[in-house]
């Protein structure tokens, strides 16, 4: 055994296509190789809210760092 890669104890799955499309094997992968994630779909919605969220509160904070000077202070004012 002169190849230290064949000593390796884990071995990637089969890989599918080329170049941009090249993708693990679908059909290869199993919850023995860690692919089950059964709570991904709940990790997206969390994130995309979270990436909501921030989207306005930071859309709010731009707004207000664009306003004129004397528009800011009028607004605390009347607010």
């Amino acid at each position: 055994m002169t190849d230290p890669l064949e000593r390796a104890a884990a071995k990637a799955p089969p890989i599918i296509g080329s170049g941009c499309t090249q993708r693990y094997d679908p059909e290869a992968l199993s919850p023995e190789q860690g692919a089950e994630f059964a709570d991904a779909a709940a990790l997206w919605a969390e994130l995309q809210a979270e990436q909501g969220n921030a989207g306005r509160q930071s859309s709010a904070s731009t707004a207000e760092e664009s306003a004129p000077s004397g528009a800011r202070e009028h607004d605390k004012e009347a607010g």
